[in-house]
């Protein structure tokens, strides 16, 4: 059994594997709608979770541990689309085909749940987080703000404007 300090508060080891048996799985689901790929989805929940670590004494109740954790997520998921946006721009400049889709991308999802994830991916980047942190991870318009850093109003607009823009991609492919 791991020490408590004389502030009540639990140690880092103690506070980030409680979190990880309890958030983990979410966070990897919530990276996963984000960057559409499982194993760079686990390598961005696993970075979230070493900087929770790290970052354990700051954070002074588990909701701001939770929260710490989902923004961590959001921008280990913006870093990794980054890099494979600057690897496929690389790879079309020396003329090699498109990079394939992993093997197991087309059994990660249900048949239905494959054109939710395509369309996802056709929007820009900010409404696609919103749209997911909403409606997916069930946040608040202030949680959201709060997560990506933006204010109500851009959630708001975030949200009206990646509703509209599904309706139309998946109204298209009907």
């Amino acid at each position: 059994m791991a020490e408590r300090p004389v502030d009540g508060r639990v140690d880092a080891d103690t506070g980030v594997a409680a979190l990880f048996r309890t958030h983990r799985l979410g966070m990897v689901r919530l990276a996963v709608l984000l960057v559409d790929d499982r194993e760079s989805a686990e390598d961005v929940v696993q970075d979230a979770f070493a900087a929770l670590h790290r970052r354990w004494p700051a954070l002074h109740s588990e909701q701001a541990a939770t929260a710490y954790l989902r923004t961590s997520v959001v921008n280990g998921a913006r870093s990794a689309l980054r890099k494979r946006r600057t690897v496929r721009s690389y790879l079309r400049s020396v003329d090699d085909p498109d990079v394939a889709q992993p093997a197991d991308a087309a059994v990660l999802l249900a048949a239905e749940h494959r054109q939710v994830m395509d369309a996802l991916s056709r929007l820009p980047d900010r409404q696609r987080e919103v749209i997911v942190l909403r409606y997916w991870g069930e946040l608040t318009e202030a949680e959201i703000a709060g997560t990506l850093g933006i204010s109500v109003g851009a959630v708001k607009s975030s949200a009206s404007r990646g509703r509209d823009a599904l309706a139309t991609i998946l109204g298209s492919q009907s």
